[in-house]
């Protein structure tokens, strides 16, 4: 009897201690709801820094590439400019010479 006795207030003592310890949490249809509300917001707030930061590099990197083909455009520009300048030269001279 009195191992009994023992037994049952050692049960009710681990119970009382494992739901002390042991938090029971139940996920019901509202936990899933607000988890999906703030992953809403999560998504809403980051999704145009993300945008605008994609559509920035992109338009940084065509800004490059137009800069290196003005530049490219540039020096050819100054080449011919002095082939040119050469060449009515030495159209003048031969002109001079006949």
């Amino acid at each position: 009897m009195q191992d009994k006795q023992k037994l049952l207030e050692k049960d009710q003592l681990l119970e009382e201690v494992a739901d002390i310890i042991i938090k029971k949490e139940k996920f019901g249809l509202q936990y899933l709801l607000s988890t999906y509300l703030i992953m809403a917001m999560i998504l809403v707030t980051l999704f145009p820094k993300v945008y605008l930061q994609t559509q920035i590099y992109y338009k940084s990197r065509d800004i490059s590439t137009l800069k290196q083909e003005y530049k490219l455009l540039k020096e050819e520009n100054k080449i011919i400019t002095r082939k040119v300048e050469t060449m009515k030269f030495q159209n003048q001279i031969l002109d001079t010479l006949f």
